[in-house]
């Protein structure tokens, strides 16, 4: 079924080391969301995920094959769907590309899923927490 025109497909990646997930702040600096964009042409969906967690965390890592799952929220009159992938970080930058325009915080899943405002992305950490806990 095609996306709707005022649907923008976008990539995420949740980051995850030693049991604490990376949030970063959204540009206005209201908002704890994970790393994500737009889709590009000519890249794939993980591609952009990957993309996203270096350019808003200096973030490198090992992308989980298959995404986790989606999510809807509403930006700027249009309608965002959110693939998710988790990736197990690897590095972390001291400088990255959004460092000037971004915080990056290290935080316990429960703090995590009281920081995201929304549901479908507190069921996808909730889901990788579940799941690193084996």
């Amino acid at each position: 079924m095609p996306n709707p025109p005022t649907t923008q497909r976008q990539s995420a990646v949740i980051p995850v080391r030693q049991r604490q997930v990376c949030m970063v702040n959204s540009r206005s600096g209201r908002r704890w969301v994970i790393p994500k964009g737009n889709l590009e042409p000519n890249k794939t969906a993980g591609e952009v995920a990957l993309q996203e967690a270096w350019e808003e965390a200096g973030l490198v890592g090992i992308l989980s094959p298959e995404p986790l799952g989606s999510y809807f929220y509403e930006k700027a009159g249009l309608t965002c769907h959110v693939l998710v992938y988790w990736m197990l970080v690897t590095q972390v930058g001291d400088d990255w590309p959004e460092r000037t325009q971004r915080e990056r915080a290290w935080i316990s899943f429960p703090e995590a899923v009281l920081r995201a405002e929304e549901a479908g992305l507190r069921e996808l950490l909730r889901l990788v927490e579940k799941r690193l806990a084996g």
